[in-house]
């Protein structure tokens, strides 16, 4: 080591803050660059402390580059504090929003980086920002405020196919969506190769190369819970000019499903950067943000888009094999996601970033599908660019109660019994699904007329769901 002239003071003066990095410094240099002469190590190291994060993969530098990280998180840990009031938003059908919620927004509104905000009207109480929260902040992303399954979406495929089919032909669209959707632990064994799994990102982001064989075998399914892919009655009351579809009865197919493990490790990943650099007071931790300037908010910024992209091939891949299995090609697709964060301006010029937890994106003339339950009909809509809800809507009716009152309220026989007398099959599903564990669709859409045009509807009639 005597050849290499460099000493613990020297390490010190480069950036290693402790003696513990020095040791681990001079060690690894002592086993793996022995022949390297000083100018040759001082650049190495410097690489080192410039970008830790980088030699995060590398066995001879781990140690030592997750040590540096580490201190640098602590280094730039800062203490918020929240504003004395909340920036005043609007809540639309704030009479069926409970108190959770609201709460929720409000301390949402109190954090020193919000711009603007609004409630839809299927909200209620979630992580950090309420599901059906809006928020628009500047320079920062906020990881929670997205929420795990970044860009869960909905996609509905209409089909010129008689509505009779789905009585006369149930057993064949059952089979299709036995055959051609997977939920959760369930994969297909042959899932189809997609240009989203050949992005850049996978390679140049340390976290996304540990999750690129995950998300090639996931890709293509659907997750747990709520996600369902389901045939039913779609309605066309009045030609539209956009949507294209005649009026009258068609058959459609709507998926409604997210990013899988790929986007919740995402997720779990950069909230828990923010929750470590962003010091918040206790109501406020679950909304820890993450500077954009940031070399990780940068990182989350082009990961959440991936993720929003592999969501979309996800739906893409469920329709294709569905389309491939009907020999029907659809006569319109209308799909729109609603956990996904935008660049977007506001009228007075600012340039911020509009979080949509639980919210479908309704700017002027931008189409959607607004789910209800399983008894109750979904809607085609068409947004008005409505200024005081930021360009959105509801992402649904929402739940009414949790989903462990759901469990404790009803049985398996009380929820069979609703399905069976709204002429709905369901494959899979839990209790905690129940159509009766959600609001009332029709009062939800009521409260949201200024922000949506609706042009149709579907109404499920054959729902597969996990745990089949």
């Amino acid at each position: 080591m005597a050849k290499l002239k460099i000493r613990g003071k020297e390490l010190r003066k480069l950036g290693f803050s402790n003696d513990k990095q020095s040791s681990l410094a001079l060690n690894i240099l002592r086993t793996h660059f022995k022949r390297l002469d000083k100018p040759a190590i001082i650049l190495l190291l410097e690489g080192l402390i410039n970008n830790p994060e980088s030699y995060l993969n590398d066995s001879k530098w781990e140690i030592l580059a997750n040590d540096l990280v580490k201190t640098r998180l602590a280094e730039d840990r800062k203490e918020q504090v929240l504003w004395s009031e909340p920036l005043a938003y609007q809540a639309f059908g704030i009479q069926h929003i409970g108190k959770g919620a609201i709460q929720q927004m409000e301390v949402a509104m109190s954090l020193p980086i919000v711009a603007a905000g609004a409630l839809m009207p299927d909200a209620h109480r979630g992580y950090g920002l309420p599901i059906g929260g809006v928020l628009a902040t500047e320079n920062a992303i906020i990881p929670y405020a997205v929420g795990m399954d970044i860009g869960c979406r909905m996609c509905l495929s209409v089909f010129d196919l008689p509505i009779a089919d789905l009585v006369e032909k149930k057993s064949r669209f059952k089979a299709l969506l036995n055959e051609n959707s997977r939920f959760g632990k369930a994969v297909f064994d042959d899932p189809m190769d997609d240009e989203v799994l050949a992005s850049n990102y996978f390679s140049e982001i340390p976290l996304l190369k540990r999750l690129h064989q995950k998300a090639r075998t996931q890709i293509g399914s659907s997750g747990s819970g709520n996600h369902f892919v389901e045939f039913g009655r779609v309605e066309i009351q009045e030609y539209d000019e956009q949507l294209k579809i005649p009026p009258g009865e068609y058959i459609g197919l709507l998926t409604h499903s997210g990013s899988r493990g790929f986007g919740a490790t995402i997720a779990q990943h950069y909230t828990k950067i923010a929750m470590e650099t962003c010091l918040l007071p206790k109501e406020a931790k679950a909304l820890a943000w993450l500077d954009l300037q940031s070399t990780e908010g940068q990182e989350y910024w082009l990961a959440m888009n991936l993720a929003g992209d592999y969501a979309s091939a996800c739906h893409h891949h469920i329709h294709q094999r569905m389309i491939e299995s009907l020999g029907e090609k659809p006569i319109a697709v209308v799909e729109n996601h609603h956990n996904f964060a935008w660049k977007e301006t506001l009228d007075d010029g600012r340039e911020v970033i509009v979080h949509r937890k639980g919210a479908t994106p309704a700017g002027k003339d931008v189409l959607g599908v607004i789910p209800g339950s399983m008894t109750a009909p979904g809607f085609i809509v068409k947004g008005k660019g409505e200024n005081q809800s930021l360009s959105s809507a509801s992402h649904g009716a929402g739940r009414a109660m949790s989903r462990r009152q759901a469990k404790l309220s009803f049985s398996k026989k009380e929820v069979r019994s609703v399905l069976k007398k709204n002429g709905v099959e369901v494959i899979g599903g839990g209790i905690d699904e129940a159509p009766m564990a959600y609001k009332d669709i029709h009062e939800v859409m009521n409260c949201q007329r200024d922000l949506v045009e609706v042009l149709g509807s579907f109404y499920p009639k054959i729902v597969r769901m996990d745990n089949a």
